[in-house]
């Protein structure tokens, strides 16, 4: 048995017996998404309940189960705090039994290092290799910068989640204790894309030209980009999260990354959420590489690659091209994410582009998503200064550079037909339109 294998198993010890090293008031963090350490978090609730601690805080991005901290019966017992609040935690929030992070993503590490002293660290690692070195697989964006403070590290080690490749490591001299619990990740299932998706997917991939480098994002428009890629050559990657279609793009030799100007011939991100095929295509992988998010999303590092294309969605813009991406009116929905920093770092990229995307209407046609100003109260995510390219099923409009008639025109021009009329009429009272 070598040194750190005895190591191991000095430190190993159940979920149970981990929990009992919370206390009242501790404030704990994990890292992002599928980081969450499922045994860990579901017993200290049920401790939370049973022994009616109270005044934890814990503190995530991107909660991917209906944990039981999240339940109306642990308000005042786990309160989570959300740094992108995720569709199982939305009611939480909305309901002011959660309370919610605004950020940047790119900043988040060093939040944690400046701003933040947890009492506990916990993740979900790979298991160990030969070295000592465990790997935090698919959450790579953050836990080196919580890890940087916490006074105490747990792990909970489970033989589901892939080994990565890059920098997000911890090594057992650096934990407290740690358990063994494996669970299956989730899996995102992938929903068929809609005749809108396609569109708009199709539209967008006209402008991507060979040997770009992309970002792409969640949900239907993105993945209907990613399909519509399959003609294309020598793309590369480079995104805050890695998603299916991309092993689809790299299994069909369109993603090479030898175009790249940074990190030549590796696909890079920070996390992965999908199928239990991409966890199994990232394993052990060396022509995949994952980063914490102040070096995949600072603005800067994007800028780096020639043709960097970010594609991301919003909820609604209004005529300035001012858009709205985390909340309908004041009520939190998700969060600024990385939408920010892929729209200013493809800003800074020689031949960049940075596509917005929504349907142009809500509720059957009945709602415009492009109005004269945004929703009272609602949250500015990308400023019109930042903004780029929106896009909707009637088309893209490019708003840098254009001034504030020309923006108004454009917006007004791939809004839904039924619409327009009174868009115009808004634009005209406001001296939007000349």
């Amino acid at each position: 048995m070598s040194k750190w294998q005895e190591m191991y198993k000095q430190k190993l010890t159940s979920a149970e017996e981990i929990v009992k090293k919370i206390k009242s008031g501790d404030v704990c963090c994990c890292p992002s998404a599928l980081g969450e350490p499922a045994a860990i978090v579901e017993t200290l609730a049920e401790r939370a309940l049973r022994e009616d601690l109270r005044g934890i805080t814990h503190h995530m991005l991107l909660a991917c189960r209906k944990w039981k901290y999240l339940s109306p019966e642990l308000a005042g017992r786990i309160t989570h705090v959300a740094w992108f609040t995720s569709g199982a935690a939305r009611p939480a929030v909305q309901e002011g039994r959660a309370d919610y992070m605004p950020n940047f993503y790119h900043e988040v590490p060093r939040y944690w290092r400046e701003y933040r002293e947890p009492d506990v660290f916990y993740a979900m690692v790979s298991p160990m290799d030969k070295h000592g070195y465990f790997s935090f697989g698919v959450a790579a964006s953050e836990p080196r910068a919580q890890m940087s403070r916490a006074k105490k590290i747990f792990l909970e080690v489970n033989q589901y989640m892939p080994r990565i490749h890059g920098s997000a490591f911890v090594h057992i001299s650096e934990v407290d204790a740690l358990c063994e619990a494996h669970i299956p990740l989730p899996e995102l299932p992938s929903e068929p894309l809609s005749e809108i998706d396609i569109i708009m997917g199709n539209s967008i991939a006209e402008m991507i030209p060979d040997g770009a480098t992309i970002q792409l994002g969640i949900g239907g428009i993105p993945n209907a980009v990613g399909k519509a890629l399959m003609s294309k050559k020598d793309l590369g990657i480079h995104s805050e999260m890695f998603t299916d279609s991309m092993v689809d793009l790299i299994e069909a030799g369109v993603v090479t990354n030898k175009k790249k100007n940074i990190n030549t011939g590796k696909s890079v991100a920070s996390f992965a959420f999908g199928s239990r095929r991409m966890y199994d295509y990232l394993d052990d992988n060396p022509g995949v590489e994952f980063h914490p998010v102040d070096y995949v999303n600072e603005p800067t590092i994007i800028g780096l690659n020639d043709n960097f294309i970010s594609i991301n969605a919003c909820l609604e813009v209004d005529l300035l091209g001012q858009v709205c991406s985390e909340s309908i009116g004041p009520k939190n929905f998700s969060g600024t994410g990385g939408q920010v920093d892929f729209v200013r770092g493809a800003n800074r990229s020689k031949g960049g582009k940075a596509f917005i995307a929504m349907y142009s209407t809500a509720k059957n046609n009945t709602i415009s998503k492009i109005k004269p100003m945004l929703t009272e109260g609602a949250v500015v995510t990308t400023s019109k200064n930042d903004v780029d390219y929106i896009v909707t099923e009637y088309g893209i409009a490019k708003l840098k550079g254009k001034t504030a008639s020309e923006r108004a025109k454009a917006l007004i021009a791939i809004a839904h037909p039924n619409f327009r009329e009174e868009l115009t009429f808004a634009a005209r009272k406001m001296n939007l339109v000349i």
